[in-house]
């Protein structure tokens, strides 16, 4: 096996591609003593993705409670409510920040000490999965990195990316209606006009710097060290700027993630890089690269979208269009399936997939629902609608509808979630059926704060023990299915799947475990009405609901009804 400092070890080569020669071999000697320092610091322990992989999406203080460390009230909720259930928990940022609720950080080496310590975190990562966000495209402007920066250090002149305001950045691809470059002023009184995608507070890195670039990697290798074995690469489609490019997706881009898959692989091959790429999805996809190489999940960004979209017109046509589009470069890679999360309801996904018309349609909607809708600046410098802003239960309903029809739509959109290709990653405001949080937006001025409400635990725990209450309704139903999940090989993530034409009214997917020849045809009907379908005469009877009820129902004729919003998950043989 060559060693990585022979010039034709991939990661050699990967630098060597990033960077001239002279900076490169600096770069190869920094991460050799990197990999020396963590080797002895990092118990590895293999591990395969499977069927019993389940991710909780939540905030480090999502829950509160007086005197007591927010994580520490985090895990307890989990262990009460979700102890072999859900098996892994994805943290967002719990570092030091400055705004955007945890995405600007200001010290990726440290905890929040309003949310705990890193004892907390390794307390959760020794019972659960821990994934972790890697916010590396940008950090705080009160960073201790950018604050020497401004006052001459010259270690960090080169961390960040310093533009003269009248070059030609008309190309660059932008993902907010803000100012790509912001002024800054230094500690001499010199004005600087800095590279922000994002914001002010959101100063981008210089990946040109192989001294980031080290950085970066330590701060990685220290949260595998508290017990990371997930780590989500937020924004990385912007990571590596070109003047005179959209500055996204570029080819050094993938080439980092690479090389950052393959730094970690060298201490901990267990580790999964999760790529955060919120545009459109034949875009999304080139993340997995060849298969073997870059990402090994893929937020399949289109889904949450489309979901909503299907549900409110009650025709999956276009759902299973594109649903049989989904492929995979190799059996190693899947896809991390979900339909709300921490940011809005993603509409750069679905272009292309749904008209304007459509689109338009679906932002109106929303805003009857009592949803926002937040635009983008395109090139031309009109704006264009970037994400809905709601939360997802009141996204598939108006306020004017009745709880049973909320709860069933929701459920719905849910199910489908734990029955599609892939990993499911569950948004803790989901598991409750959390509704929008409109005074946050009024406080915070924030349109993404209508999904982002933090809750005082004894307030949460009252509203699940009341007898019908939607939250109590929706965490019993959303646990009984994973619970199902869990348990069935056909949902393994790198199984074989095909989406089934059933109709315009169901969405079908047919999972196959190859190993022991079971199958699961798992049936949605996405409309309010009570819907009969015929299964492919070549599938094999008999066929047991896994859903429906606790008693055993074998199905022997390929003739189905289905009530409305109903799901059925028919368990089979190959």
């Amino acid at each position: 096996m060559r060693h990585i400092s022979d010039k034709n070890h991939t990661i050699n080569k990967r630098l060597h591609k990033l960077y001239p020669p002279e900076i490169a071999d600096r770069a190869v000697d920094s991460i050799i003593d990197l990999i020396f320092k963590y080797k002895s610091r990092i118990k590895s322990t293999p591990y395969q993705l499977s069927e019993k992989d389940v991710i909780l999406i939540t905030y480090g203080d999502q829950v509160n409670k007086d005197y007591e460390p927010s994580l520490q009230t985090l895990k307890g909720f989990i262990d009460k409510h979700l102890k072999g259930i859900v098996n892994s928990v994805h943290i967002l940022p719990f570092y030091p920040y400055s705004s955007d609720d945890g995405f600007s950080v200001v010290n990726y080496g440290a905890v929040d000490p309003k949310m705990g310590s890193w004892r907390e975190i390794e307390q959760i990562s020794g019972e659960y999965r821990l994934m972790v966000d890697g916010v590396i495209n940008h950090i705080s402007q009160f960073s201790d990195w950018f604050r020497a920066y401004l006052s001459g250090d010259p270690y960090f002149q080169d961390f960040f990316i310093e533009v003269d305001p009248s070059i030609d950045l008309s190309k660059v691809v932008r993902p907010r209606a803000l100012p790509l470059l912001s002024e800054f002023v230094d500690d001499e009184g010199r004005t600087r006009h800095v590279w922000t995608t994002f914001s002010k507070d959101q100063v981008d890195l210089n990946y040109k710097s192989h001294r980031v670039l080290r950085n970066v990697l330590d701060a990685l290798f220290y949260y595998v060290e508290k017990g990371a074995t997930l780590i989500r690469l937020d924004a990385i489609a912007f990571i590596w700027k070109e003047i005179g490019t959209e500055c996204v997706h570029l080819e050094q881009t993938h080439e980092l993630i690479q090389l950052m898959r393959e730094v970690l692989h060298e201490v901990a091959p267990e580790v999964i890089i999760i790529t955060e790429t919120n545009v459109p999805h034949h875009e999304n996809v080139s993340y997995f690269g060849s298969g073997d190489d870059e990402a090994q999940m893929v937020y399949n960004f289109a889904l949450p979208p489309l979901l909503v979209h299907s549900i409110l017109t009650g025709n999956t046509k276009t759902l299973t269009e594109w649903g049989k589009t989904l492929t995979l470069p190799s059996d190693k890679v899947c896809f991390f399936n979900f339909t709300a999360s921490h940011d809005g309801i993603g509409l750069r996904p679905i272009k292309g997939i749904l008209t304007e018309e459509e689109v338009q349609s679906l932002g109106n909607t929303v805003k009857s629902h009592g949803g926002l809708v937040s635009y983008k600046t395109d090139p031309d410098g009109n704006q264009s609608p970037y994400e809905l802003n709601c939360s997802y239960i009141d996204a598939l309903t108006h306020p004017d509808e009745r709880d049973d029809v909320r709860y069933k739509r929701m459920i719905l959109a849910q199910g489908t979630v734990l029955a599609m290709p892939g990993v499911p990653g569950i948004y803790f405001h989901s598991l409750v059926g959390s509704r929008n949080y409109k005074d946050g937006v009024k406080h915070t001025g924030i349109n993404r704060t209508i999904n982002r409400e933090k809750y005082n635990i004894d307030w949460l725990e009252k509203e699940l023990s009341i007898h019908g209450s939607l939250p109590k309704k929706m965490l019993a139903s959303y646990k009984r299915l994973i619970a199902i999940r869990i348990n069935e090989p056909a949902f393994n993530p790198f199984g074989k799947f095909e989406f089934l034409e059933l109709g315009n009214q169901l969405f079908a997917v047919d999972q196959h475990c190859v190993n022991n020849r079971d199958r699961i045809i798992a049936i949605h009907n996405f409309s309010d009405e009570e819907v009969d379908c015929q299964l492919p005469e070549n599938i094999s009877l008999p066929l047991r609901d896994l859903v429906v009820s606790s008693t055993v129902v074998d199905l022997l004729s390929t003739s189905i009804t289905l009530k409305p919003y109903q799901m059925m998950w028919l368990k089979g043989k190959l």
